[in-house]
């Protein structure tokens, strides 16, 4: 008998490519959640409409659900962030606070909860799960978002304690790839690059925020649903917390360098010192689920690269 999947969120960026990997997968049965966006028609999904502020919309979709990917959230690049803070994080806690309590209810497998790394602090040494120190200063920029997702781990570490439920927590870096936000107020760095670059036309300028001189770890998105592959496989203790990433930072201005290069544009960059640009740099040491989820990151940044740009320009370019 097939195990029923359920992806929360499944028109988002890391919710759609997660759906795209297990209905591929014989030994799952796929759901999918979406509110205003709706989804293309697929036989190999059922997708639910579902307001996950709605505590009954979410009781609905999880009953009879053996696995739960919480990728459901209100995301947005830095700018969208500190313009929109107080929305971000009271509808992030009630989006989670309601999925947590009706996947104890519905007595849930397997709970994978896609968190993030802007809890841990500046750093050019890779950080470890462990090395997290919650009485270090956060980065001002996402203290709310870095608390939120806090929160919501210890939430999951609790329940894992008072039910059968198992959790996997992912603290993922930077992630790109097909189906992201290209957005130019909404998106992250990356997105953003790909949409100047191939927008842009030939010799002339891209802004970019910043001197460029910011790092980033960044990991492609196949890797990262991946991640949540080998979690739901290979996961044997009832909660564990795993760094995704690459491991390797890369400066912004190299990164805009290559998209360039890859683009085959002749573009000049422009770095745009006025505009907010985010100080906050991370490299993670993903030991850990190499050693217990057998997971590692495969793909480089070029060939990454390329595949976004390929994807761009037959999907979502008009």
């Amino acid at each position: 008998m097939k195990k029923k999947i359920i992806i929360l969120g499944a028109t988002g960026f890391i919710g759609k490519n997660t759906v795209e990997l297990f209905k591929n997968l014989k030994q799952f049965e796929v759901y999918g959640t979406y509110f205003k966006k709706i989804p293309r028609k697929d036989s190999n999904i059922k997708y639910l409409k579902a307001d996950l502020t709605c505590k009954s919309d979410v009781s609905k979709c999880l009953k009879g659900k053996d696995y739960v990917v919480q990728a459901a959230a209100v995301t947005g690049g830095l700018k969208d962030a500190r313009k929109n803070a107080i929305k971000y994080i009271s509808d992030n806690a009630v989006i989670n606070s309601n999925v947590l309590d009706c996947s104890i209810k519905h007595k849930i497998k397997h709970f994978i909860f896609l968190s993030c790394t802007l809890m841990y602090k500046s750093s050019f040494k890779p950080q470890r799960e462990k090395d997290l120190n919650l009485n270090e200063k956060m980065h001002p920029g996402y203290f709310g978002g870095a608390w939120n997702k806090i929160y919501i781990e210890k939430i999951c570490q609790y329940y894992s304690d008072i039910s059968n439920t198992k959790f996997t927590v992912l603290r993922h870096s930077n992630v790109y790839g097909p189906n992201d936000k290209y957005d130019l107020d909404k998106s992250h760095l990356f997105a953003a690059t790909i949409k100047k670059v191939l927008d842009t036309k030939e010799n002339s300028k891209i802004k970019i925020w910043g001197d460029g001189n910011q790092k980033r770890d960044i990991i492609y998105i196949d890797d990262l649903t991946n991640a949540i592959k080998l979690a739901i496989k290979n996961q044997k203790n009832k909660f564990e917390i795993f760094n995704i990433g690459s491991g390797k930072m890369i400066k912004v201005k190299d990164l805009v360098k290559k998209i360039i290069s890859k683009s085959k544009k002749k573009l000049l960059i422009e770095y745009d010192l006025s505009k907010p640009s985010n100080t906050f740099f991370v490299s993670l040491d993903c030991k850990l689920a190499l050693k217990k989820i057998k997971w590692k990151n495969k793909t480089n940044i070029e060939k990454g690269i390329v595949k976004t740009i390929e994807w761009y320009k037959k999907y979502y370019r008009k």
